[in-house]
């Protein structure tokens, strides 16, 4: 039994590079992520238009970290309000 048996599977470009995705998320799901990243490669790719592949990619995955960490914070803040509030 392949490992990719009950997943997805849905080709996407992503910065003018084709790739398979397999995923157990929807077709929908996984080509909303890739045109997300391949919006977020331009962006950078454009601010930096010496940069390659590699190094945008790298940048990306920085950006795209940052603004998980900052919705995280956003969200503990939230629930922390949340919960004081309920609390009282």
């Amino acid at each position: 039994m392949s490992q990719y048996e009950d997943k997805n599977r849905v080709s996407v470009k992503i910065y003018g590079e084709e790739y398979t995705m397999r995923s157990p998320a929807t077709p929908e799901h996984m080509r909303r992520l890739a045109n997300y990243v391949d919006e977020k490669m331009k962006q950078v790719g454009q601010a930096n238009n010496r940069l390659g592949i590699n190094k945008v990619a790298v940048l990306t995955s920085v950006n795209l970290a940052d603004e998980l960490f900052r919705a995280r914070r956003e969200l503990r803040e939230l629930e922390a309000r949340l919960h004081r509030k309920n609390a009282k």
